[in-house]
């Protein structure tokens, strides 16, 4: 596990825990109630989606060409939004090869 891997994971648990807290004390249906009471958070909603839709773009493309498929995290973005990518990005972090760490080149004093 990367440095990356660990923090999309804490980022993903951490809204993981939110979302699945929000669901169970107002319901799935209530994000439909509140995302179009006002104005505002009509605005808010449609800048989510547009957002989402840019990003799984990027997913299909990305996951194409690592030779993967994006239909789970697509689901998962329709669904439950902001957790499909995270799950991606976690999933890609971790097929990422290890780098050695970068070292100072030695100076010889003559």
């Amino acid at each position: 596990m990367n440095i990356k891997q660990i923090g999309i994971g804490l980022i993903l648990a951490d809204f993981v825990a939110l979302t699945a807290y929000a669901i169970w004390q107002y319901g799935y249906a209530a994000f439909f109630d509140l995302a179009t009471m006002n104005a505002i958070t009509v605005q808010v909603s449609i800048d989510l989606v547009i957002a989402l839709a840019i990003v799984s773009v990027w997913m299909v493309g990305d996951a194409r060409a690592r030779g993967a498929s994006a239909v789970p995290y697509l689901v998962l973005t329709l669904f439950l939004g902001s957790i499909g990518p995270l799950v991606y990005l976690f999933r890609r972090f971790g097929e990422e090869p290890a780098t050695a760490p970068a070292r100072m080149p030695r100076v010889s004093h003559a």
